[in-house]
């Protein structure tokens, strides 16, 4: 088989979420699974141009508003090897950032329409074309069409990723005639709600679907977490299928991690206790390797559950713990995380924007990594976590359903602690129940080392996404 997949960003070009993660380790694992796989998505500005090898295409014309659009596109495999071609385009992706524009819309469809023109130029067409969320809509819509007059793409088919539901690309339908979906279908495929939204016509218009966890397959085919589409997901629940996603052990193992000043594994631990002396020391917080250390690396948005920490942070400060936080987003908790700091200078650290680096330290040198998620697609910071000997505290939703086993005192199983309704009190609880098993040494060291050998690796997820590639390309 020969699989294109189209992503707005992967890993290690650019990243602002999971959906980054997961697009720059898929192709590495369909590869080593003897698939042939490309990888496509825009040049940004803040690319690290050193990824890039060489110009693959010069000068390619796309067809844009009635006009001609000349772009250029870059040849890399920094992507673990993988093909990666990076579509460059200076009016629409040299900005400072990815996301946050008035014309995404715009840039995406764009995007998508360059992605399908350079297709012609790197050999045979894909069997399939794997979109993810909704940034890659516009190519379904754009595919499903091709099919009967573009013979390259006639046996082409397409699966449709969603990462996360609430993100739906909405923008005025008055412009999708000018970027080229004038026909009443494609308008029907795009309208949702009286607005036009690419993340519909994606699901509308793919011949599957998928998402990143088998529970929030479920869970989006409900009105609480289908964002006003569960409708369709439910009358297209047949060609929907939840794979969780994987981790790449290349990039995340304690054994070989080159950004963390020990190393350790589940047969030998003691580095982590030296991981969690520089983090104290980076955070210039007291160095009592005896307390835990609770963290959480995030998007600080109410998603993230950070209203429940919000209400709850005064009560984990009385256990004597110490909070660390990572992230950035909404105004109003990055002023709480810094009135938190202020207040408490000895028993929190924070740091405002990401730090993959840093991010890496912090999975090390803590104890507890707190999660309470109002919902979440799959999550890959529990799953970092757990590979690191750091227990995860977890909301049950989503993706954290499926990757976290609650602590069983009397089996001695489990890999963490999960807790159901969405409310503070029951986040405290779980909290304090991990902090109960933190001072027993050996029950601790049980759940950290349960949680360690757990193989939450790529090849799983990998062949179960060939199998819906196999399924798809006869449909």
């Amino acid at each position: 088989m020969r699989i294109a997949l189209l992503t707005a960003e992967a890993v290690p070009f650019a990243k602002t979420g999971g959906l980054a993660d997961v697009a720059g380790a898929l192709p590495k694992s369909l590869r080593d699974n003897g698939v042939d796989s490309f990888l496509i998505l825009p040049l940004y500005e803040q690319i690290d141009r050193r990824h890039l090898r060489h110009i693959a295409l010069d000068h390619v014309l796309v067809d844009w508003m009635g006009g001609k659009r000349p772009i250029r596109v870059w040849y890399s495999d920094a992507a673990g090897g993988a093909p990666a071609f990076l579509i460059e385009d200076q009016g629409y992706f040299g900005r400072p950032g990815i996301y946050g524009y008035r014309d995404d819309h715009e840039r995406f469809a764009f995007f998508c329409r360059s992605a399908l023109e350079i297709m012609h130029h790197l050999g045979a067409a894909p069997d399939v074309v794997h979109l993810n969320d909704w940034h890659c809509g516009f190519a379904a819509v754009e595919l499903f069409a091709r099919r009967y007059w573009d013979g390259y793409f006639r046996n082409t088919r397409t699966i449709f990723s969603i990462h996360n539901l609430a993100y739906q690309g909405t923008f005025d339908p008055g412009d999708l005639r000018k970027l080229g979906f004038g026909a009443q279908d494609q308008v029907d495929a795009f309208l949702s709600n009286g607005s036009a939204s690419a993340l519909k016509a994606g699901l509308w218009s793919s011949d599957a679907l998928t998402t990143v966890s088998p529970t929030y397959a479920r869970e989006i085919q409900t009105p609480e977490h289908g964002n006003g589409l569960d409708w369709l997901l439910r009358m297209r629940s047949s060609r929907l299928i939840g794979i969780a996603n994987g981790v790449d052990y290349d990039v995340w193992n304690p054994q070989t991690d080159p950004n963390i000043p020990a190393h350790f594994s589940v047969d030998d631990l003691q580095g982590k206790r030296e991981c969690k002396r520089e983090l104290l020391r980076r955070f210039s917080l007291p160095e009592n390797l005896d307390r835990p250390i609770i963290a959480n690396i995030s998007r600080l948005t109410s998603q993230k559950g950070f209203d429940l920490i919000q209400q709850a942070a005064w009560r984990i400060l009385e256990t004597g713990a110490y909070f660390i936080a990572l992230g950035a987003g909404a105004q109003v908790y990055e002023d709480f995380l810094q009135t938190l700091r202020d207040h408490a200078p000895n028993q929190v650290g924070i740091y405002k924007g990401m730090n993959d680096s840093l991010a890496h330290l912090v999975e090390a040198g803590a104890d507890i990594y707190l999660m309470p998620s109002q919902f979440e697609p799959c999550g890959l910071n529990q799953m970092y976590s757990m590979r690191y000997g750091t227990v995860p505290v977890v909301r049950a939703t989503g993706g954290l359903e499926d990757t976290v086993e609650d602590f069983n005192r009397a089996r001695r199983t489990g890999t963490g602690f999960k807790f159901h309704p969405y409310s503070a009190h029951s986040m405290l609880e779980k909290i304090y129940e991990a902090l109960y098993c933190y001072v027993e040494p050996e029950t601790w060291a049980t759940i950290q080392r349960n949680g360690m050998r757990v193989d939450h690796s790529w090849t799983a997820a990998a062949r179960k996404y060939i199998g819906v590639y196999e399924a798809v390309s006869h449909m």
